[in-house]
C-alpha cells in the first residue's frame, strides 16, 4: 500500500476513535464509526485476493447494518424522550436496537457469522486491528448505556459467546480463525460484567489488547497463519517461539501470567453480585477455549523437529524482533505482580 495512503488510513482510524470515545451525542458517535469503517476497508482489501475483496464487502454490510441501526435507536429515544444524549438512553426499543446493533459491531453472539471469515481473508496486521481497535467504539458506547440496557439479554449473549468462541475453534486449524473465536470468547467475559463494573470490562479490553497483540506481531514475524507451518517456525526463531507459547497461555488465562487477573475478578464480582451460577458456567466454558490454546502452544514448541511433519518448509529470511515484539511479550507474561496496583482502581 502506497505510504500515504496508509498513513490516511491510520490517521482516519485515530480519528474515527477519538471522535466516538469523546462524544456525548449520537450523531458524533455514529461519524466516529462510519470513518473507522471506511478507513479499515481499504486496508483489508489491499491484497486485491478475492478472498480479501469477498472479506471487505462482508464487513461494509454488517458494519453499515449496524451503524444503521444505532442511528435509528437513537432516532426513536429523541422522538420519546427529545434526547440526543448518548446517557439518556431510556426508551426500551432504543434500548433493545442498540443492543442488537452493538452485538453486530463487536461480533458477539448471534451475531458473530461474519468475524472469522472477515478475519481469515485480511492480513495478520489487519486482523489485528478488527480485533483489538475496531473494537474499541463500540465497547465505549456499550460502556456509556450499560446502566440502560438489559442486564439479563447481555448475561445470556455472553456466556452463548463463550461457549460458542470455545466450542468453534476446537477443530480449526487456520490460526486467524482461531483467534477469531478466541476474541468472540473474551468479548462474552467482558459482556457479562459491563452492566455491574464498566472499570472491570475496560480493564478486561486493555489486557486482551495488550496479549493479542503480542501474538500477532509474533505471527507476522515468522509469517504464520496455519498450524502445520506454526511447527516448522521453532527453526526460525526459537526464542521469539518460546515467548509466543507462554503469552498464549497468558491468553488462555492460566496464572502466573497476566490473563489471570481479568478471569479472577470477573467470577469474584459475579459471586458479589449473587450471579454464582453464571460464575460457575464461564468458568467452565473457559477451558473449551483452555484446549485450544493448549494445542496452538503444542504447535509452537512442543512439536520440535526432527519430528516428522507433512508440511513443505519454506524459504524465508530472517526477520530480527523489534522492540515493540519484546515489549508487549513481556508486559503479557510479567504484569501479574503489579495486580494489587491495578486493584486500587476498579
Amino acid at each position: 500500500m502506497n505510504p500515504y495512503a496508509k498513513l490516511i488510513m491510520t490517521t482516519s482510524l485515530i480519528l474515527g476513535t477519538t471522535i466516538t470515545a469523546s462524544s456525548n451525542h449520537w450523531a458524533m458517535a455514529w461519524t466516529g464509526l462510519e470513518i473507522n469503517t471506511l478507513a479499515i476497508i481499504p486496508m483489508i482489501s489491499k491484497s486485491h485476493h478475492p478472498r480479501a475483496i469477498e472479506a471487505a464487502i462482508k464487513y461494509f454490510l454488517v458494519q453499515a447494518a449496524a451503524s444503521a441501526i444505532i442511528l435509528f435507536s437513537s432516532m426513536i429515544n429523541a422522538w420519546h424522550t427529545g434526547q440526543w444524549d448518548i446517557m439518556q438512553l431510556t426508551n426500551p426499543t432504543s434500548c433493545l436496537l442498540l443492543t442488537t446493533a452493538i452485538a453486530m459491531k463487536l461480533g458477539l453472539v448471534p451475531f458473530h457469522f461474519w468475524f472469522p471469515e472477515v478475519l481469515q481473508g485480511s492480513p495478520l496486521i489487519t486482523a489485528l486491528l478488527l480485533s483489538t481497535a475496531m473494537k474499541f467504539p463500540p465497547i465505549i458506547i456499550l460502556l456509556l448505556t450499560s446502566n440502560s440496557l438489559n442486564p439479563t439479554l447481555l448475561t445470556l449473549m455472553a456466556i452463548s459467546s463463550t461457549a460458542l468462541g470455545g466450542w468453534m475453534g476446537l477443530n480449526q486449524t487456520q490460526i486467524r480463525k482461531i483467534l477469531a473465536f478466541s476474541s468472540i470468547s473474551h468479548l462474552g467475559w467482558m459482556t457479562i460484567i459491563i452492566t455491574y463494573n464498566p472499570k472491570l470490562t475496560l480493564l478486561t479490553f486493555l489486557l486482551y489488547t495488550l496479549m493479542t497483540s503480542s501474538i500477532f506481531l509474533s505471527l507476522n514475524t515468522n509469517n504464520t497463519t496455519k498450524l502445520p507451518t506454526l511447527m516448522t517456525a521453532w527453526m526460525k526463531t526459537p526464542l521469539l517461539n518460546t515467548t509466543l507459547m507462554l503469552t498464549l497461555l497468558s491468553l488462555a488465562g492460566l496464572p502466573p501470567f497476566i490473563g489471570f487477573l481479568p478471569k479472577w475478578l470477573i467470577i469474584q464480582e459475579l459471586t458479589k453480585q449473587e450471579m454464582t451460577p453464571a460464575a460457575l458456567t464461564m468458568a467452565l466454558l473457559s477451558l473449551l477455549s483452555l484446549f485450544f490454546y493448549l494445542r496452538l502452544a503444542y504447535f509452537t514448541t512442543i512439536t520440535l523437529p526432527p519430528n516428522p511433519t507433512n508440511q513443505t518448509k519454506h524459504w524465508y529470511y530472517i526477520k530480527s524482533t523489534n522492540t515493540m515484539i519484546a515489549s508487549l511479550t513481556s508486559l503479557s507474561i510479567l504484569l501479574l505482580p503489579l495486580s494489587p496496583r491495578d486493584l486500587t482502581t476498579i
